[in-house]
Order: C-alpha cells, then structure tokens, then sequence
C-alpha cells in the first residue's frame, strides 16, 4: 500500500500570497518547495485576483498535490481587508477545484497550535518550528511562504491522525437521505396497508 501523498499548502494574501509543498509517507514529511506569489506590483485588484489563479493554477500544475489546504481569513475589523482577503482565498480555492483538488481549510491559531502547540505563536515562531521539523531555510522577511507550508503540515497532522480517521469514517457511515436510512433500518419503518 502506498502512502505517499503531496499537500500543496497556501497563505492567501493580498500582497504575498505564500505557498508550500510538503510530500508524505507515513509519518516522514519532507518539503518539496516554499515560496511567494507577488502581487504588490499590481495596482488592479482584479489583476492580482486573475494572477493568482494562474499562479496557483501552474504549481498544481506542477507539483500536481493530492490535496490543497488553505488558511481561512481570520476576523477582524477591518471589513475591507477582510473582503479582499476572502476573494483572495476564494480564487486560489477556485484554482485547486478547478484541477480536481479537494480542498480545505483551517483557521490561523488552529495552524499555529500543530505547529508549535500554541494558537498565539508568532509567525517567527511557526517558522523556526518548520526549520527543526523539516530542514528547510526561510527568509526573515518573507514569512508568508513559511505560513503557506505551515498550513501543508497542520493538514498532515490533522488527516493522519488516528482521531481525525475515526470521526471521518462515523461521518461516512451517517445516512445522508431518507432513502438510505429506510434502506439500512428496515425493522425501525412500520409499513401501513
């Protein structure tokens, strides 16, 4: 049985957008690439939007992951910001889905916590975490792409964990419709002439 599955992990950004792609086998990750996706130089809001699903669009092309996990845009009070970085996300989404990735999401302090245990660290922090667990070099000033791969390993540790698989297997399990439910408890349906 092989389990080797490649994560494709993304930052969305209005600014910098950072990405990771960490390759799995079991419990040994390595990280295949980390980078940003510039968007500073573009002064249209819909430019960057149409450059980032080309972006996102070449590296699935490229590293073609098993699975894209992106970090869901945090609450905050600045409901401009929050707007564009939520069209953001949703462009990069539309990109994985696009290709036939399943996606998903998780939020900034649940990524913070599988990566260094605590849902405040700061993003020095999750970076210094993802060098000792996987060898890899990042710039100081360009902390985006270690957040996009931070996303990639907090997937990782969620998918693979024993826990996670049994809540997943009980919700496969759930009758989804009426249809399935008669079908599966015949002796629970009283039959009237």
């Amino acid at each position: 049985m092989n389990n080797k599955k490649v994560i494709m992990g993304i930052d969305p950004g209005t600014n910098n957008m950072g990405y990771g792609v960490l390759e799995t086998e079991g419990s040994c990750m390595s990280c295949i690439v980390l980078g940003t996706i510039e968007l500073s130089k573009l002064n249209s809001p819909y430019d960057k939007l149409k450059y980032i699903f080309e972006r996102v669009s070449a590296l699935i092309e490229e590293y073609n992951p098993d699975e894209v996990a992106l970090e869901s845009p945090f609450f905050g009070e600045n409901v401009q910001s929050m707007l564009k970085l939520g069209r953001a996300q949703g462009v990069a989404m539309a990109a994985a889905l696009h290709h036939d990735k399943p996606v998903f999401e998780y939020a900034p302090r649940r990524i913070k916590q599988a990566i260094t245990g605590s849902g405040g660290a700061a993003k020095e922090q999750v970076a210094l975490m993802l060098k000792t667990m996987l060898g890899i070099s990042y710039e100081t000033k360009k902390l985006d792409a270690t957040d996009g791969l931070a996303v990639a390993v907090c997937h990782h540790f969620i998918s693979s964990s024993p826990v996670q698989q049994v809540v997943t297997k009980r919700k496969q399990n759930k009758s989804s419709s009426w249809e399935s439910f008669v079908a599966n408890n015949p002796d629970k349906v009283k039959k009237f002439n």
